[in-house]
């Protein structure tokens, strides 16, 4: 499976097309009287993972990150990528072609004020962006005294020869035991919550699923029907999806819940409600620009603001927390399997980093339960290790030698979707990555020791996972957790540690707890377990209070750890998460696999 999945993650790119397709494009934009053109990596659902025939910034660029942007002109081209891609991005794109912009340093919006001229004319494609982006991109644009002007059909699939179709797959009804609640129970929450407006318009496919109780097969890795819904306020939910996606089986249990329409028949509907005046919310991170525009364009009131589903999937009732924790447990299993193996295979010299994701990959597939990986691995030798989303290519796989290496990988299971970080030391180690190891490790148990009170952020406690390393003079640059979905995205909101992570953390909800650090050039360092909030038991507590349950079950490099910079109550977390792994893996595994855990967990 995974040599399938990155060939599919790579079909598309080319670098050495790069000026002949540019040059297409820039002659389709003449025949349309546009002066430029923006190109977005995105599709109509702001998807993290997005079909083949929406990876247009690839086809164009040869660039395969998951997020960026080009902009086209007559004279300049420009891709924007943020601080993960500043490598790949010059492995993969022609630079004497498409010039790398780095994104904190130059926003899109500045580059169109300095480049583009006076009176111009920069199209895009209202369907890949949202209206947030397009209100600053316009600003923009008037400031450079041009303007931006929204295509009927996208120029950029006209001079695409042989893009791939869209996808057809059929979606799935996922079962009640999964998912803990009917649709019709859900669908009557969501328009309770619907207050002062008319309606919902559902844009992100991940709330579609969750809502209508249903997973797809349109993206890799997440189990994503490409669908949008309306939800008028007391009404009946519109579903719109393609009907060669929809089985009888499917149909006869969606019908009682909702209509069935084309996807071509939302801009109607939306058109007639506008005629109506109606007031529909809109979710700011996913919804088209278009959508927007065809509603307030016939009159209608669009409100943009967050999606009211998002929260209401991001807290986990009891069947789907019983589910991911089985399938943890599952994961476990492959993953010590993995590392049991690791352990001798890596030890002549001869693993490359492909070899490595090949192999967890089969640990995974032989539970019998692997439905799909839940993002291309990361899996990391020497200084690829030190890129925090590293993707592995023919071009760039390492042999695993002395050092450190780093993999980074889940599962997508009908039960859970799992997500794990192990650094394994190669060899002996050094004083240094030993150091560098344990002040992660000490940040990783602090934030799954954490105790909060009832309406705590992200944010404020994403600093107990930097602590140790700041006392070095070190930190990591990105978060230190991100939100799970069940049996869905990987990486959920709008629940995250973080800096930016506003949203308070509530019982039920998953996420991973991810410290790291990175020595560039060199080698890399996360330890990543999920975790869940739940209720925390204090005795005389005044007020209520929360805290995490560890649910990733897999053993930590205990040669990579330095005791002595760990206290007393640190290496009592370790040496009882230890105990919990063996106790609970060591009775599912071959008997090598036993021994090599007995050994792993051994305590400090």
């Amino acid at each position: 499976m995974f040599q399938s999945l990155f060939q599919t993650f790579t079909e598309s790119a080319d670098p050495s097309q790069g000026k002949a397709r540019l040059a297409l494009l820039r002659a389709e934009l003449h025949e349309r009287g546009l002066d430029g053109f923006i190109v977005p990596r995105s599709d109509e659902h702001q998807n993290e993972y997005v079909p083949p025939a929406a990876e247009r910034l690839a086809w164009l660029t040869g660039f395969t990150g998951s997020a960026g942007l080009a902009i086209v002109l007559d004279e300049a081209a420009a891709i924007f990528i943020d601080g993960r891609y500043t490598i790949q991005v010059r492995e993969q794109v022609d630079t004497k072609v498409f010039t790398p912009v780095a994104i904190m340093d130059t926003s899109p919006e500045a580059w169109i004020e300095a480049h583009v001229a006076k009176d111009q004319r920069i199209g895009y494609d209202p369907w890949l962006h949202t209206p947030g982006q397009i209100r600053r991109y316009t600003e923009a644009a008037k400031t450079a005294g041009a303007s931006l002007v929204a295509v009927d059909s996208n120029p950029l699939d006209k001079v695409w020869a042989d893009r791939p179709a869209m996808p057809m797959a059929p979606i799935h009804l996922h079962a009640k035991r999964f998912a803990g609640e009917d649709a019709a129970r859900k669908l009557k929450r969501i328009d309770a919550a619907l207050t002062r407006v008319d309606g919902l318009v559902v844009s992100d496919p991940h709330s579609v699923a969750w809502a209508f109780n249903i997973r797809g097969q349109d993206v890799a890795h997440t189990p994503l029907p490409l669908a949008f819904a309306v939800m008028r306020k007391g009404g009946r939910a519109v579903l719109y999806i393609d009907a060669p996606k929809v089985t009888p089986e499917v149909r006869t249990a969606l019908e009682p819940l909702c209509d069935l329409a084309e996807p071509g028949q939302l801009l109607l509907d939306l058109r007639r409600m506008g005629e109506e005046g109606l007031h529909l919310r809109f979710d700011s991170a996913t919804a088209p620009s278009k959508l927007v525009q065809t509603l307030e364009g016939a009159g209608g009131v669009a409100e943009i603001g967050a999606d009211p589903i998002a929260l209401m999937k991001a807290r986990k009732n009891s069947a789907e927390l019983k589910g991911t924790r089985a399938a943890h447990l599952r994961d476990g299993v492959a993953m010590t399997r993995f590392l049991a193996w690791f352990d001798s295979a890596s030890k002549g010299g001869r693993l490359t980093e492909i070899q490595a994701a090949q192999a967890l990959e089969t640990f995974r597939r032989d539970t019998r339960k692997l439905k799909d990986v839940s993002f291309p691995s990361i899996s990391g030798a020497g200084p690829n290790s030190a890129l925090p989303h590293y993707r592995v290519s023919e071009a760039s796989n390492r042999m695993i030698s002395k050092g450190m290496f780093l993999i980074d990988s889940g599962g997508q299971y009908e039960d859970g979707t799992t997500d794990i970080t192990r650094t394994l030391a190669v060899g002996k180690p050094t004083s240094e990555m030993r150091d560098r190891f344990t002040r992660v490790l000490k940040g990783h148990i602090a934030i799954a020791c954490a105790v909060f009170p009832k309406g705590t952020s992200g944010a404020q406690i994403d600093a107990l996972a930097r602590l140790p390393l700041w006392q070095a003079g070190l930190d990591f640059d990105h978060g230190t957790g991100h939100g799970v979905g069940s049996y869905l995205s990987v990486h959920e909101g709008p629940q995250r540690i973080s800096k930016l992570g506003t949203v308070a953390l509530e019982p039920g909800m998953i996420l991973s707890n991810e410290p790291g650090y990175y020595k560039a050039g060199a080698w890399g360092i996360r330890i990543e377990n999920l975790v869940v909030v739940q209720k925390a038991v204090i005795a005389g507590a005044e007020r209520d209070m929360l805290d995490f349950e560890t649910i990733t079950l897999a053993p930590i490099d205990r040669a990579l750890i330095e005791p002595k910079l760990m206290t007393r109550d640190e290496i009592a977390w370790l040496n009882a998460y230890h105990t919990r792994v063996r106790k609970e893996i060591a009775p599912l595994v071959d008997a090598p696999t036993r021994k090599w855990l007995r050994d792993a967990t051994k305590k400090i």
